[in-house]
C-alpha cells in the first residue's frame, strides 16, 4: 500500500523528514545560545573590562527580546508563510551571531545578542507550530516530543559546551562554531523548507503587544536590578 507525500499550502509535495531535520538542527543552534555565554562571563569581563552587572545584560537582554518576540510570532506565523518566516528567523540569528563573533567592543556584542534573540524568539514557536501542522493527530505527541527534546536539551548543553570552548579556544569560537552550521541550514532550507501553515492574515492587536512588551520588560528589568542591587 503506497502512501502519498504530504502537500504544502500550495498543493506541492515535500519531504517531511528532510523538512523536520532542517527545522530541528536550525532551532537547536538558536536555542543553544540561550545559555552558551553563562560560563564565559569572567572571560568576557576581562576581555572588555566590564563589571558583572554589565556582562549580565548579555543574558538579561537576550531573554527580554526573546520573551517579547514569542507572542508577536503568533501573529507573524499567520501573516507570513512558514518558509519565509523560517528563513528570516535564521537570517536574523546569523546576522546577530556574526556581529557577536566580530564584536570589537561590548556594545557591539550586546547588540549582536539582542539580534540573535529576535531570531530565537521566532524560531521556537515556529518549530512547534510547523510540527503540529505537518503531522497527523495520532503522531503529534511524538512530534512535540522531538520539539521538546531540542528546546530542552540545547540550553542544558550550553554551559558545558561553553566551558570546554573557553578552556581550549578563544571566546569568539562560541559564536564562530555556530556560523557555518547556520549557513548550511539556510542553504538547505532554501530547497527543503516549505510553506505548511495556512495563513489567516489577522490584524495585530498593537495595544496588547505594547502592553505585553512593557509588562514583560519591566518585570525582567526589575528582577535584574534586584539581583544587582538587592531589595533595599
Amino acid at each position: 500500500m503506497s502512501t502519498s507525500r504530504p502537500l504544502d499550502i500550495y498543493g506541492k509535495p515535500y519531504n517531511r523528514s528532510l523538512l523536520v531535520m532542517v527545522l530541528l538542527i536550525g532551532t537547536f543552534c538558536t536555542v543553544l545560545n540561550q545559555t552558551l555565554l553563562t560560563t564565559a562571563f569572567p572571560t568576557l569581563m576581562d576581555a572588555f573590562d566590564i563589571s558583572a552587572s554589565d556582562v549580565q545584560w548579555l543574558t538579561t537582554g537576550f531573554l527580554l527580546v526573546n520573551g517579547i518576540m514569542i507572542p508577536i510570532t503568533a501573529w507573524l506565523i499567520n501573516k507570513f508563510s512558514s518558509r519565509s518566516l523560517y528563513l528570516t528567523a535564521m537570517s536574523i540569528f546569523l546576522a546577530g551571531t556574526i556581529a557577536c563573533f566580530a564584536a570589537p567592543n561590548f556594545s557591539t556584542l550586546l547588540i549582536g545578542r539582542l539580534v540573535q534573540a529576535a531570531g530565537v524568539g521566532i524560531s521556537m514557536p515556529l518549530l512547534q507550530n510547523i510540527m503540529l501542522s505537518i503531522f497527523p493527530p495520532e503522531k503529534r505527541g511524538s512530534a512535540m516530543g522531538m520539539s521538546g527534546i531540542v528546546i530542552g536539551l540545547a540550553p542544558a548543553l550550553g554551559p558545558t559546551l561553553s566551558g570546554w570552548i573557553i578552556d581550549h579556544y578563544d571566546w569568539r569560537y562560541l559564536f564562530g562554531m555556530v556560523i557555518p552550521i547556520v549557513v548550511l541550514v539556510l542553504v538547505l532550507a532554501l530547497f527543503l523548507m516549505k510553506s505548511v501553515i495556512e495563513l489567516s492574515h489577522p490584524k495585530i492587536d498593537l495595544f496588547s503587544a505594547i502592553l505585553s512588551t512593557l509588562g514583560f520588560g519591566t518585570l525582567l528589568y526589575g528582577f535584574s536590578s534586584v539581583g544587582d542591587k538587592g531589595w533595599g
